[in-house]
């Protein structure tokens, strides 16, 4: 067995019982396969259901606790009730993250589930994140951190465990598609939802379509970039974006990054 997977699995074990914070991805994946791997039926994965997140991420969750032989429950969240959230400052996420676990604390409780892990990974600690904030203040745990477990060394486990996502393009809530400061709607996140989902079925695995009002800028990966310019898939992709809700639609010359609206703040409002 891999030394670092064989850690990890020590250090759930430990645990006792666990309820995961499940989105899908591939980071939650693993920690939800080395936690059954570990604790067996002490194990309960759960998913936050809301308009932040589409549809298809749900579904699969769903497909990959049922592969990992994991119960599983969704929580409603809708954070588009808490105006602090919606008004959409740069502490965002903070709202977001400690709404959702305290709900899977008291879930937790209910299960008699002695603690609460996520999948924040150790590479994360380098990008603005005020919702790690929430998380040391409600005291949950988050094992790839503590372990100092990295997103290569994520993606190489998960593959080795034979997840069928240890190559899925990171994922992200949809309100980090609009820029600070302006308010998160549902109107908003369904268009960005629909454009995304038409550049995907197009076949760009890795995408971002930003939200700026009628303007949706979208972010591909440099191969990718190359592929639409030359191809007569622009058209097709306006089209998609038109019928999303938008007027216009461009193409970021700098390609898909993670966070690239947090490039617009300055030191202090990067403070959580």
């Amino acid at each position: 067995m891999d030394a670092t997977y064989q850690a990890l699995t020590a250090m759930l074990k430990e645990m006792r019982g666990l309820l995961v914070a499940f989105s899908g991805g591939v980071d939650s994946s693993l920690l939800l396969a080395a936690a059954r791997d570990a604790l067996g039926d002490a194990v309960l994965a759960a998913t936050a259901t809301s308009p932040t997140f589409p549809a298809h991420d749900l579904e699969f969750a769903q497909k990959v606790a049922s592969q990992l032989g994991v119960r599983w429950i969704t929580l409603e969240t809708d954070e588009l009730n808490d105006h602090q959230f919606r008004a959409n400052p740069p502490n965002r996420c903070y709202f977001c993250k400690k709404k959702l676990f305290l709900l899977l604390l008291e879930k937790a409780r209910e299960e008699g589930l002695p603690l609460v892990v996520e999948a924040t990974n150790a590479d994360d600690l380098s990008d603005f994140r005020p919702g790690l904030v929430a998380l040391r203040e409600l005291d949950i745990r988050s094992p790839f951190v503590e372990l100092g477990i990295g997103k290569q060394d994520i993606r190489r486990l998960a593959k080795e465990r034979g997840l069928e996502n240890w190559d899925k393009p990171s994922s992200a809530c949809l309100a980090s598609r609009i820029p600070y400061g302006e308010e998160i709607t549902k109107e908003r996140l369904e268009r960005i939802a629909k454009a995304e989902a038409a550049l995907h079925h197009l076949g760009f695995r890795q995408v971002r379509v930003r939200d700026h009002g009628s303007l949706a800028r979208i972010e591909l990966v440099p191969e990718d970039i190359t592929r639409l310019i030359e191809s007569p898939l622009r058209d097709v992709i306006v089209e998609a974006c038109k019928v999303a809700g938008y007027h216009y639609a461009t193409l970021d010359l700098q390609g898909y990054r993670t966070g690239s609206m947090n490039e617009t703040l300055d030191a202090a409002q990067r403070q959580p």
